[in-house]
């Protein structure tokens, strides 16, 4: 027992601590009770997000896993990024923007890989349901906007639909095009051109008549923007993967073209980027070009005798996934492999090398939408006159003239509806669907396409986001 402490000579008792109350015992406990629980509960929300994250990340049908893609953002965005400190150079191509964020290629890329390594028909149902690229549900409100106006829309507008995305969920970031080359083309140095990737019934001839509007005359090919023509002694016209770069290059300066078209060879991936050129190219949907093809040569008599799709589609095998071949540059015979899980590796390398290569072009257009390609046009390659993207040019239109009041593109997407044969009421239903699953990869590299036209139309660090 402690010693008594003696104060004034008198003895005082020790202070002892308080015993606690009955009622606080019990507040500890209830406390203690509270704070248990509060974990529990805690570490079950975590786990519950959790699971509910990797049923989300696997919503997409058949075997494949497909990605699914963030919410599209807010249109102000862009701007929540500036103000978090990621300073954004307006309109310079492959330069501020592309060295702050990995982007989101990346991400893309692997849902077109994805995609890739799925069988034909599952490839279609997956972009049909999920809209992976969210380019169908745009396209979708494009037409319907465009309809009720009965005019094209206006950058606003059509940022309302699709507004700018943030950085990482950006297919165009990082930055793969050389913005020099495309600064040289314009500034008219000397020995520069542009190459056109030409895919047929997509737009191509439009575009040729875009280069003669803007162009000096000495400076353009005799026939139709490709200059082999009369390398090849009036034979061959083009056919750019069968020359050297250095026949090229020598051959162009020398006639002093500024436009050199490729259309019925491959890019050549291993060396036509060392070309001192800005490379363009445009795309269409898959089967609806397809069908234009067989339309502009077989029923309109253009050196095809062949009336019957079925017999036509079949001698013609050379046009199934002809994007991703064109692309991609694969070796002979990749047909093969078009289909098939054990075919999987090959596709998901033509896919990758065919996105690798679209990524690095300065223009990739989209022939549904061509109405709103001016801004890019205009800034790339320099061009004021714009008027040949919203006006029909057909190659040798004397021999069947369409008198469908479509001549001018007033309309948009809308007019190139209109104007084009409807594959679900012109095909059967069994050459619907094989037409469709052999142009299955085509249709993924189509929505690459799209999504990176959007991006760059929208976005104004990408050059983007002015009037149209």
């Amino acid at each position: 027992m402690p010693p008594r402490i003696m104060k004034n000579g008198r003895r005082i008792k020790r202070p002892q601590r308080p015993t606690l109350s009955s009622a606080s015992r019990n507040s500890t406990f209830l406390e203690t009770i509270f704070l248990v629980g509060l974990v529990i509960a805690v570490f079950i929300a975590f786990w519950l997000y959790q699971l509910v994250t990797i049923l989300m990340s696997s919503s997409v049908s058949g075997p494949g896993p497909v990605m699914s893609l963030p919410d599209v953002p807010s249109p102000g965005g862009l701007i929540q990024q500036q103000q978090q400190g990621q300073v954004i150079s307006g309109g310079l191509r492959g330069g501020v923007t592309s060295s702050l964020t990995d982007g989101g290629y990346k991400h893309f890329l692997d849902i077109a890989l994805d995609l890739t390594s799925l069988e034909p028909a599952e490839v279609l149902a997956t972009l049909e349901q999920n809209d992976p690229f969210q380019t169908n549900h745009f396209d979708t409100l494009l037409l319907q906007k465009e309809t009720s106006l009965k005019r094209t829309l206006t950058i606003e507008e059509i940022k309302d639909i699709f507004p700018c995305p943030r950085l990482d969920e950006r297919i165009t970031l990082p930055d793969a095009r050389v913005e020099q080359k495309a600064k040289d083309f314009r500034d008219g140095k000397h020995g520069t051109f542009l190459f056109f990737q030409h895919l047929r019934k997509a737009g191509g001839t439009n575009f040729c008549s875009l280069a003669e509007k803007n162009l000096p005359k000495e400076a353009q090919p005799h026939y139709y923007c490709m200059p082999d023509m009369g390398w090849s002694g009036n034979k061959d016209a083009g056919y750019l993967h069968s020359w050297s770069n250095e026949e090229i290059i020598t051959r162009m300066a020398k006639q002093g073209f500024r436009i050199a078209g490729n259309e019925w060879e491959n890019f050549d991936v291993s060396r036509h980027f060392d070309l001192p050129a800005v490379f363009a190219t445009s795309f269409r949907k898959p089967l609806d070009r397809a069908l234009s093809q067989f339309r502009f040569e077989c029923i309109e008599d253009r050196g095809c005798h062949i009336k019957d799709v079925h017999k036509w589609w079949e001698q013609r095998k050379d046009l199934w996934n002809v994007y991703t071949k064109t692309f991609a540059d694969p070796p002979v015979g990749a047909r093969n492999h078009f289909k098939g899980s054990e075919h999987s590796k090959q596709r998901r390398e033509m896919m990758a090398t065919a996105i690798d290569t679209l990524s690095k072009f300065h223009i990739v257009l989209s022939m549904e939408w061509l109405a709103y390609a001016a801004p890019q046009v205009k800034s790339i390659l320099g061009f004021n006159d714009v008027s040949a993207l919203t006006t029909r040019v057909r190659p040798h239109i004397s021999q069947a003239i369409r008198e469908d009041g479509q001549e001018h593109n007033s309309l948009g997407s809308a007019s190139i509806k209109k104007a084009s044969w409807d594959p679900k009421e012109y095909l059967d239903a069994a050459q619907y669907k094989k037409m469709s699953e052999d142009l299955a990869l085509d249709e993924i590299l189509t929505e690459v396409a799209r999504r990176m036209f959007l991006e760059r139309l929208v976005c104004e660090d990408l050059g983007g986001g002015v009037p149209i």
